[in-house]
């Protein structure tokens, strides 16, 4: 859905203010078994979240209160960004102010609980730890603290896979079954702009919005990141070099559209001067919402590899609903996020309502996963992200520090497109800043 591109966009954005606001504070809020706040169940509950995804929970609320008298809810639309300045400040100011149920992105999540551990309710406590294996592999890490507690449970998942119209492969006589990498892409393209006159994907080359989406994306695909597990700064590690490195052979190639600029990317997919969009799966309702001329032109493949025989599948973001441990109704709030995520019919309606595809495994034994899809001609594309899902993924640690990360992989990035740098070099000393900056080792 739109409101995922924006939200994604957006969120970068508000990375950089909300670490501003006080994301080096540590320690506030109640204890997760907390004495700020209380295992109320039942009375009122206010729920954070933000456009679309709030009016998806808003149709949870009739059966949950039917089924749960004493419990209100209360759906709160916060926008986005505030919502990340609203649930940062309230947490440094040890929880005052906060909504009962908050609705976090993985940008944020890992660091809310590195620099907060006592912010957010210990769910464990209450009985998250039954659904564990509900998920899909690769979001369970994510939601455990550094206290071995559960603090969230996951709702939204986000599969990357490559968008590309299908029309323009045929023109070119380019056999989409035959790109299993970036280098069969990259050597197929000048084809596919001859044929069409098309560049294969578009970035923003400046940083004006730090458009690092692809280059995380490359990164994933290898299992790595701007941080490893245990912190540690990944900024120059051969994959993230690797990563830097398709991305400049794609511009060095004449390959890549530049992007920079408020709506440019969407102009110059809707003039299909774009081949393919490395998306996740909530592209499919944005494409199909935003470009409903295009219809029948574009199909869905895993994602080339970043490296010829590596991996096809990667989860490059997720979401996740979790209980402010200052909240006085906190059983009350874990009923409402365990009867929201947990209920195949529950999350297949907000699904079907927000477009945010559900992490629950049990969600995709509805037949609407194995459809086919007019808009890509009859491919059935929730089956081909839900097939995805089932090869695994790693989770990704975003750390508090990712903000940081961003700023400067962007810089990195931007030199190497702008300037010509080498990625190496050019990552050598993001990393060297980074590790400055944040007082994290590197890497060996």
């Amino acid at each position: 859905m739109s409101h995922h591109l924006s939200r994604r966009q957006i969120l970068h954005l508000a990375t950089a203010s909300a670490a501003g606001l006080g994301l080096t504070a540590c320690g506030g809020g109640g204890s997760g078994a907390g004495s700020a706040g209380a295992d109320g169940d039942s009375g009122p509950i206010t729920v954070w979240s933000w456009t679309t995804a709030a009016e998806a929970l808003r149709g949870v609320v009739p059966s949950f209160e039917r089924d749960n008298p004493g419990i209100k809810v209360d759906v709160q639309d916060l926008g986005n960004p505030a919502i990340w300045d609203k649930i940062t400040v309230g947490l440094a100011a040890g929880g005052k102010g906060l909504g009962d149920v908050l609705h976090i992105g993985v940008d944020y999540l890992p660091g809310y609980m590195e620099k907060f551990p006592q912010g957010l309710a210990d769910l464990s406590r209450l009985g998250a730890d039954k659904h564990k294996d509900a998920f899909v592999e690769g979001l369970w890490p994510t939601v455990i603290g550094k206290d071995r507690a559960v603090h969230a449970l996951p709702w939204e998942v986000n599969p990357l896979g490559l968008f590309y119209r299908s029309d323009y492969f045929e023109k070119a006589d380019v056999d989409p079954a035959s790109i299993t990498s970036w280098d069969d892409l990259i050597a197929a393209g000048p084809k596919i702009r001859a044929a069409t006159g098309a560049q294969l994907i578009g970035l923003d080359k400046p940083g004006t919005t730090q458009d690092m989406d692809f280059f995380q994306n490359l990164m994933q695909l290898q299992g790595a990141f701007y941080f490893d597990h245990e912190g540690k700064v990944t900024l120059a590690s051969p994959e993230a070099i690797q990563a830097l490195t398709v991305i400049k052979r794609i511009n060095d190639a004449g390959l890549m559209a530049d992007t920079a600029g408020t709506g440019t990317g969407k102009r110059l997919l809707s003039q299909g001067k774009l081949a393919t969009a490395p998306y996740p799966a909530w592209a499919i309702e944005y494409l199909a919402t935003k470009f409903p001329a295009q219809s029948g032109k574009w199909r869905v493949m895993q994602p080339p590899a970043a490296v010829p025989g590596g991996k096809r599948s990667v989860i490059v973001n997720s979401t996740y609903l979790t209980v402010s441990a200052t909240s006085p109704r906190r059983k009350a709030a874990w009923r409402f996020i365990e009867y929201a995520l947990t209920k195949p019919a529950e999350i297949n309606r907000m699904f079907a309502s927000g477009g945010v595809f559900p992490a629950l495994k049990a969600a995709y034994e509805d037949p609407k996963f194995s459809a086919p899809n007019p808009f890509y001609g009859g491919q059935k594309v929730l089956r081909s992200f839900v097939d995805s899902l089932a090869s695994g993924s790693d989770a990704t640690n975003f750390t508090g520090d990712y903000s940081r990360a961003l700023k400067l992989a962007s810089d990195a990035q931007s030199q190497v497109l702008v300037k010509g740098a080498d990625p190496a070099e050019a990552l050598k000393a993001a990393a060297k800043q980074l590790a400055q900056q944040t007082g994290r080792q590197q890497a060996a």
